[in-house]
């Protein structure tokens, strides 16, 4: 996941809507997080992961640890919420395309925790962690996160009240209510980590609206979406262009600002201001020409590694999984067979 990359400001409606059911003012949720709520309102509005996670914060600092709030958050967010994303989700032709064009586009979506995935034993997993996010809204952004994808998963089989099969890494709330009511069935609770299960053989069934025409156009309209909300201006643009140009040797942040001029502190201070870091622009990096090396210029696992400048193929493959939800091999084989 990106978290420099804009996102639709729907998701932060969605948290508005449960915050002023549970009685608070649009002015307390949107405290210090530089949104205006008739902005957020108006078409095409995008809002920084940084200023979601603020709108959360503020959320469950007014209302408190109430058990389940980020599962009763996760239940308002619909296919319908998630525009083109949503639509090529539907149009898909089994559940497992769909997990495929969910990772693929995965910067399209209100997600805060990072999801990735795993079949063993002919059990399919879905891994939700959120490493990034402070300790004191992980347990929301990961029941959060979760519920939504368990609604879509849902929706898309055409099954809404099927049970789901849930662990979570927290400890058990008193109040399992909520929890119970939407997954239809009571998770398990102080697990490794937390996941959702499915029998792996489930995701070659055929979706009910599996349409291969509109698929390919919403995949299309995903990409060029991704692309604009993906390009670079400002200062950020300029520190992009030096780390592509030497991928295999990237400049230090510092070397990188002695090149443009400017202190490391005023680097670090206007990349923020800009929603990015050197960091979060290296990563951003590696990770697009990772999947162009690996998918178009049909390079293998350890030519690629090698000319992101990783001396062992272990590290790319670890970094890899975080950036796309699998690893480089399984990643390929989904997008070109």
């Amino acid at each position: 996941m990106d978290w420099s990359i804009p996102r639709s400001s729907a998701g932060v409606l969605v948290l508005l809507g449960l915050a002023r059911d549970a009685g608070l003012s649009d002015a307390q949720t949107l405290r210090d997080t530089g949104l205006d709520v008739d902005a957020l309102d108006t078409p095409h509005a995008e809002v920084a992961l940084r200023q979601e996670l603020a709108v959360i914060g503020n959320l469950v600092e007014a209302l408190g640890d109430r058990d389940g709030l980020g599962v009763r958050a996760g239940t308002r967010y619909q296919l319908t919420t998630y525009g083109v994303f949503g639509f090529a989700l539907i149009s898909s032709p089994t559940l497992r395309s769909a997990v495929d064009v969910g990772l693929r586009y995965f910067d399209l979506t209100f997600a805060c925790a990072t999801i990735s995935h795993r079949e063993n034993d002919g059990v399919f997993e879905m891994v939700f962690e959120a490493p990034d996010v402070p300790d004191r809204l992980r347990r929301f952004v990961v029941e959060r996160d979760l519920a939504a994808v368990g609604i879509i998963a849902r929706d898309l089989v055409g099954d809404p009240d099927r049970p789901l099969d849930v662990v979570f890494a927290f400890d058990r709330p008193d109040d399992l209510t909520v929890f119970d009511e939407v997954f239809g069935a009571r998770p398990v609770f102080g697990g490794a980590q937390t996941v959702v299960r499915l029998p792996a053989v489930e995701l070659d069934d055929p979706l009910p609206r599996a349409d291969s025409h509109a698929a390919a156009i919403a995949q299309a309209q995903c990409r060029d979406l991704l692309r604009s909300r993906a390009a670079r201006t400002g200062l950020a643009a300029r520190v992009q262009d030096l780390l592509t140009a030497d991928p295999a040797d990237p400049p230090t942040a510092d070397e990188a600002a002695r090149r443009l001029a400017v202190s490391p502190r005023t680097m670090r201070h206007r990349l923020a201001a800009e929603g990015t870091s050197y960091r979060g622009l290296l990563q951003e990096m590696r990770s697009r020409l990772a999947e162009e090396m690996l998918v178009t210029g049909r390079l293998t696992v350890g030519e690629t590694a090698q000319r992101l400048g990783y001396v062992e193929v272990s590290s790319f493959s670890q970094a890899f999984r975080r950036w796309h939800g699998c690893g480089p091999a399984e990643y390929v084989r989904r997008r070109i067979g």
